[in-house]
């Protein structure tokens, strides 16, 4: 239907002009708008997320690197852990977890706490550590590896969990919003293919919806463009405590959504 081309793309630009400063792609509140609003059946939702955030971020990621915040080695890091586990997860989904209803509660276990302790950690922070506090090699590994099985599973491209757990741990918002948008950049951009070749040998709606998830994501890749283009003008504070409220009105959704 022309409607819900145009609502989606009217729902890519929104969402991504709010997230992207804070370094989510906004697929993860885009998901329940597919499911609830435009009707997208499950599991086809997911390589429709994932097809949105292929399309929508060289537009935050293109900023990005024209301003300079792509440099060092975080990005690289985290784009080589999340992509073997994007790609498992792509196969648990298809073949063992079709439904929706575990992941809701798993966000919402997951974020709802996580977003609250940031924006209060926020409001009354602890003695400020250094912009040094990146976690150790196999920590970031691990945390990488289970953000990347998660996005593969849910098409959720992972920057949703790895934003407020480093911002969380005292990163710089302006080092973590790059590093966060290029690993679900390319993480979705493996997970989608993967749901391709998974769709020959599954019977189920497995294929993304091509026209919403371009259409979507034609909207995400202007307002990820306008999102990462005001990002070094919003004070850090204020990302921090966008960060959380986003992750925790996510967590609080999903709460309401798992409990139906």
């Amino acid at each position: 239907m022309e409607w819900t081309i145009w609502a989606g793309f009217a729902a890519g630009l929104l969402i991504s002009t709010v997230t992207a400063p804070v370094g989510v792609s906004g697929a993860v509140f885009l998901l329940p708008v597919q499911l609830s609003v435009l009707g997208v059946p499950s599991p086809a939702v997911t390589p429709t997320n994932l097809l949105f955030n292929v399309v929508a971020g060289p537009g935050a990621l293109w900023r990005y690197r024209r301003d300079g915040a792509l440099h060092g080695g975080l990005a690289r890091r985290l784009v080589a852990w999340t992509l073997p586990g994007v790609i498992a997860g792509a196969a648990v989904r298809v073949f063992a977890l079709p439904g929706p209803g575990v992941f809701r509660l798993l966000v919402a276990v997951f974020l709802l706490p996580l977003g609250a302790w940031l924006f209060l950690r926020t409001l009354r922070p602890a003695r400020r550590r250094p912009d040094t506090a990146e976690p150790s090699a196999g920590l970031l590994a691990a945390l990488a590896l289970t953000v990347g099985l998660i996005g593969g599973i849910y098409g959720i491209g992972g920057g949703s969990l790895l934003g407020p757990i480093l911002a969380a741990r005292g990163m710089h918002m302006g080092r973590i919003a790059p590093a966060t948008l290029a690993a679900t950049f390319t993480t979705s951009l493996a997970g989608a293919a993967a749901y391709a070749v998974l769709a020959l040998a599954s019977p189920g709606p497995v294929a993304p919806d091509w026209w919403l998830g371009l259409a979507c994501g034609t909207g995400g890749l202007i307002g990820g463009y306008l999102g990462a283009r005001l990002q070094p003008y919003l004070p850090e504070t204020a990302l921090r405590l966008l960060l959380g409220t986003l992750a925790a009105g996510l967590g609080a959704l999903y709460a309401a959504q798992a409990s139906f």
